[in-house]
């Protein structure tokens, strides 16, 4: 009986990476549409965590819910310092506040296993109270009139703050309704086209932009 060729490193895991049957395994269990790999572009750490955090939503918003991100192990830096699997580890654990990641896993030195909450983890999120005013909408913009009134409210909030750190603390209805276009501009167009429920993005990504808003 003739033995099966054996692979030139004798079946061994390459250095830095990982063994075949391994990535045949994840193969099998995540697949390319799950599967993350922030390794081969080698992107700089703050790339690295821009394209996570987009993918990452991309994916919530599609119902999946265990994903692998692949990071490397920083084995090919200076000084042997993953610095892109660090901020991507950092700003995972950042992500649990906004109700996208609920748990991460090491699954290699330069991978893990990210779970996803549910899509209405965002939506139903408790409203974010901290430090500003709320009050309804006073005047809606046309362009807006089709919203959900969830991210009306959504858009109306983050407008207030955002006014609020120019100075101004009593804004006139005109100023409301102009910030709230802008606000709701410059968020629909970073919308991955991809998503299904693109009124309940909007409503997500208003509420996470007042809370960056309003900690720093």
């Amino acid at each position: 009986m003739r033995s099966r060729p054996r692979a030139a490193d004798g079946g061994r895991t390459p250095p830095g990476g990982v063994a075949p049957i391994e990535r045949a395994f994840d193969a099998l269990r995540f697949g390319a549409d799950r599967t993350l790999n922030l390794r081969d572009d080698l992107p700089t750490a703050e790339q690295a965590t821009r394209r996570a955090e987009a993918w990452l939503r991309q994916k919530q918003a599609e119902g999946v819910r265990e994903v692998l991100v692949v990071t490397g192990r920083g084995l090919g830096s200076l000084d042997g310092v993953g610095r892109v699997r660090e901020a991507v580890r950092r700003h995972l654990t950042t992500l649990k506040r906004f109700n996208i990641v609920e748990s991460v896993a090491d699954h290699t030195p330069g991978s893990c296993v990210v779970t996803l909450l549910p899509f209405r983890a965002v939506v139903e999120a408790p409203r974010l109270r901290k430090g500003a005013r709320t009050r309804p909408p006073v005047a809606i913009p046309d362009q807006l009139a089709a919203l959900a009134p969830a991210t009306l409210d959504a858009l109306h909030a983050l407008a207030l703050v955002a006014i609020e750190r120019l100075g101004v603390r009593s804004p006139s209805d005109t100023m409301l309704a102009d910030e709230m276009l802008a606000q709701f501009a410059a968020l629909a167009s970073a919308l991955e086209p991809t998503v299904s429920d693109r009124d309940a993005a909007l409503r997500a990504m208003a509420e996470r932009m007042r809370w960056e808003l309003l900690e720093d």
